[in-house]
């Protein structure tokens, strides 16, 4: 996929904004406005590849709720005008990206882990119909760590009702490659699991990202084992619409780490089609360190 400039910018401020900040997404193919749930930047993932600089602590601790309400009423009624892209950061959108695709919690930690995450979920699908979006999608960023918590499964459910999407991660195909790149004490099975949970109620992307960690990018037994969790997922009756398969596209908070070359992304597309028989889109690195 051809890279823009702003596709490389996803920094999480915008005009004083805390909480919502809009990105020209190379996976969205167009705006996605992003709502940070974790300013504190605490998370239950260590992300080898994460460009979220955690030596260091945010100014904001928590969700202000109503601040954030206000931030995304404001946000999208610049989106819904047209007038973002007469702002000086996204006037040089090109003309086919400039539109509205969706609504992405993610930010600097793992959204399900917002206490009133679907209070919260709730309130934002309001604020978008009030606003005439109906089309605009609602996606979930996620680790999946916490799909088997109650007030998570009913968020999940109010996104099922109002265009949502979940995208979740699945970096690694086994345990020990899994503990390398994510860096958490979360059992791989349980992310398994809660992919497995959402996948047989809805259809949900997979997100993967795959690096060079020390100049070494990952042996074809892991990228084999991968493809054998997507498959174990589809043959225990999981929905999987779309594989994205990335690497490295914004300069991590590790020197470690770094992007796979073009040829090394399609082959793991490639390999996922022919070993799954899952639809696989590709999504390049960048040299702009």
């Amino acid at each position: 996929m051809t890279t823009h400039r702003l596709h490389t910018q996803h920094q999480r401020t915008f005009e004083g904004n805390r909480f919502v900040y809009p990105v020209l997404s190379r996976r969205s193919k167009g705006l996605s406005i992003g709502v940070n749930l974790n300013p504190d930047k605490i998370c239950n993932f260590d992300c080898i590849y994460c460009q979220v600089d955690r030596r260091t602590e945010s100014e904001v601790r928590f969700v202000e709720s109503e601040r954030y309400f206000s931030e995304l009423e404001e946000m999208l009624d610049l989106c819904a005008s047209g007038e973002i892209f007469r702002t000086a950061k996204f006037a040089e959108t090109p003309a086919n990206l400039q539109r509205v695709n969706d609504i992405a919690f993610s930010g600097d930690g793992e959204p399900t882990t917002y206490k009133n995450f679907d209070d919260l979920i709730e309130r934002s699908a309001e604020i978008k119909r009030q606003h005439g979006l109906d089309q605009v999608k609602m996606v979930l960023i996620t680790n999946a760590t916490m799909f088997h918590r109650p007030h998570v499964q009913r968020g999940l459910e109010i996104l099922d009702a109002n265009q949502g999407e979940i995208w979740a991660k699945l970096d690694a195909g086994t345990e020990a490659y899994y503990r390398t790149i994510e860096r958490t004490k979360i059992p791989f099975q349980r992310v398994l699991d809660n992919l497995l949970l959402a996948a047989q109620t809805r259809p949900i992307v997979i997100q993967s990202m795959f690096l060079k960690l020390l100049g070494q990018s990952p042996s074809a037994a892991e990228i084999s084992a991968y493809c054998d969790r997507l498959s174990e997922l589809v043959d225990r009756g999981g929905k999987i619409k779309l594989v994205q398969v990335y690497t490295v596209a914004r300069k991590p908070a590790e020197s470690i780490v770094g992007p796979l070359d073009d040829t090394e992304v399609d082959a793991i597309a490639q390999q996922v089609r022919a070993q799954t028989g899952l639809t696989a889109e590709v999504y390049y690195g960048s040299s702009d360190y």
